[in-house]
């Protein structure tokens, strides 16, 4: 085997900036995100932090766990006293999977709401897009008037969610009755359908691209035709967009919500280049690199004769020529090898990856090639 090390220039660091399409649909109490149902056991709608969801369905017992140390970084759900009675070294553990989950919160007006108070310097900071965010304007107080928010863990969407992607669709009996898009790329739900519906052109909320956050306030009746009640009204609004139920146990099943956007990912990814030069990588210690037969002892066509006065191998073991010809061949023969399989190795010579060829690539003497291994780091 043969190893060779990297030098600097064979290896180049960068990142790649995508953006994974998010898909909510929501109907009652159900959440489907992605169209996905029951994801590493998880509930609908709901993202396993650590893809360990469906093990304990075989019997294994996997919990999470931090030792109390000097950082003094303990489990939310462990009271302050209950922290302070254990000593340094004590394990705290807590239950499996750990999950996220999207929120929907109503505020009817005038009602304490400490979510959207916590926005305050967020939303002025965002009036260089748009005087919609304003937390408190011509155009509204986001702090007194009906509001809806929805917040999004980052794990759904990565660094941000990609201005312009946003699309929200309110259905009521499958029927779309109102539409709003960040139609702009400058954070305003505008209402873009259906074509001539009540509040067409309309900002009906703002979205905080960063933080991850819905932030919806527009209360006109999209519609007054609609068989459900919503919490403070009998007709659609779109502060009633995402609704479960109409705040006395009854379920809107009548309405559905879909919410799409894109988010943004950065994803570090590592270049490495790996040469096979002339003149090198042309044998093998496979035994089938030789041809059959070849050897000393005729009992075992590889092993080599071994007593009590030395140890005997065959040095002038012919190499099985692979190539195949219609015709008789002359000249000198030149050795050749199929590379099929790279091994990437650390500085202790411990393998930590291979990279295989989809089709092994023919390597002669003279042949000089230079493989290209990508891997998401």
């Amino acid at each position: 085997m043969s190893l060779y090390k990297f030098e600097s220039e064979d290896i180049l660091i960068n990142r790649i900036k995508a953006y994974p399409t998010v898909k909510f649909v929501i109907h009652t109490s159900s959440v489907h995100y992605n169209n996905e149902v029951n994801k590493f056991g998880t509930p609908n709608g709901n993202i396993s932090l650590n893809e360990l969801g469906t093990l304990k369905a075989f019997g294994s017992d996997y919990y999470s766990f931090i030792t109390k140390d000097s950082s003094r970084i303990g489990w939310k759900t462990i009271s302050v006293g209950a922290f302070n009675s254990l000593n340094y070294g004590d394990v705290m553990t807590s239950s499996l999977p750990l999950t996220a989950s999207i929120q929907s919160q109503y505020f009817p007006a005038d009602d304490p709401r400490p979510h959207v108070d916590a926005l305050r310097n967020v939303s002025n900071s965002y009036t260089t897009l748009s005087n919609h965010y304003a937390f408190s304007s011509s155009l509204g107080n986001k702090g007194t008037q009906i509001a809806r928010l929805f917040s999004f863990p980052s794990i759904f969407y990565g660094s941000a969610i990609q201005q312009g992607s946003v699309d929200l669709k309110f259905y009521v009996t499958g029927t779309l009755i109102g539409e709003l898009q960040d139609k702009y790329r400058n954070g305003n739900l505008v209402q873009v359908g259906p074509p001539g519906s009540e509040g067409s052109g309309s900002v009906a909320g703002v979205v905080y691209y960063n933080e991850g956050f819905f932030l919806l306030t527009g209360s006109w009746d999209i519609t007054t035709e609609s068989t459900d009640n919503y919490e403070g009204s009998n007709y659609p609004r779109w502060v009633d967009f995402g609704c479960p139920e109409d705040g006395l146990g009854n379920f809107t099943h009548d309405s559905s919500y879909e919410i799409e956007m894109n988010g943004t990912q950065y994803i570090p990814v590592i270049t490495m280049l790996a040469h096979a030069d002339k003149a090198r990588l042309n044998h093998s210690n496979n035994p089938t690199y030789i041809s059959y037969g070849q050897t000393l002892n005729s009992s075992n066509p590889y092993k080599a004769d071994t007593g009590s006065l030395g140890f005997y191998e065959k040095t002038d073991l012919t190499i099985k020529n692979v190539a195949k010809y219609p015709y008789t061949t002359t000249g000198s023969f030149r050795k050749e090898t199929y590379i099929s399989k790279i091994g990437i190795y650390d500085d202790q010579k411990n393998l930590i990856g291979i990279a295989k060829l989809a089709t092994p690539t023919r390597k002669r003497e003279n042949d000089q090639f230079t493989f290209k291994l990508k891997m998401d780091i």
